[in-house]
């Protein structure tokens, strides 16, 4: 049984507190997969101490201010529990012919969330509601975070490599009823055809729980 000590570090994350720890997960997320599949050079990218862990991001000025953008609308559309996924496609830019598909699954804890749309439609129909799960302390919500970088990081020794050069989209699916800005345009589900599946690691909060699947040719 835990002590009364390892009791008193468990407590509920606000929802509020919650969604920035998931739009945190995403934002390091991305930043992982371009560098681990190697979508730019190694030499873009810089390292931080995140999780517990040594995290890169990327140094490159263009590459970042496409993040913030993408970051500073997650970061409401979470806060106001409207996004059901968000996707990280690679594709190659000689071919356009999507490689490997990277998809982040939200729900909400409790709650039946309402028909999904998204800025790119085509998606699978809304996920149920998820039975409340047992409080977890700071470090176990983190030692489970930390469990799915360390198979993206691993995710080398069974995904192809990437041939030629590379670029990355992120699609973002949510509620009917969200305000999209002028700038996210429509797209297609960006899906891989023929592609093989791996299901990864999970975590979740008081509030919500991710899933984590990897498609690729």
């Amino acid at each position: 049984m835990a002590s009364q000590q390892d009791k008193s570090k468990v407590h509920r994350l606000s929802l509020k507190g919650s969604s920035k720890l998931v739009s945190e997960f995403f934002e390091y997320s991305i930043n992982t997969i371009l560098f681990q599949r190697g979508v730019y050079p190694a030499e873009d990218f810089t390292t931080v101490k995140k999780y517990g862990l040594n995290m890169l991001v990327s140094s490159d000025d263009q590459v970042k201010a496409y993040i913030k953008r993408i970051m500073s609308q997650l970061n409401k559309w979470m806060s106001g529990g409207k996004i059901s996924t968000l996707v990280v496609v690679v594709t190659s830019k000689e071919t356009g012919e999507h490689l490997e598909r990277w998809q982040f699954d939200v729900q909400m804890i409790g709650k039946q969330s309402k028909t999904q749309v998204k800025a790119n439609p085509d998606e699978n129909a809304a996920p149920s509601a998820v039975e409340p799960s047992a409080e977890k302390s700071e470090q176990e919500i983190q030692s489970e975070i930390q469990a799915i970088f360390r198979q993206i990081t691993a995710s080398v020794t069974f995904l192809p490599m990437l041939d030629g050069n590379c670029t990355f989209n992120v699609l973002v699916y949510a509620d009917a009823n969200s305000e999209v800005p002028l700038e996210w345009g429509d797209s297609d589900a960006k899906e891989i055809k023929d592609g093989e599946k791996v299901q990864l690691r999970s975590f979740s909060t008081s509030n919500h729980r991710v899933e984590t699947l990897v498609s690729y040719k």
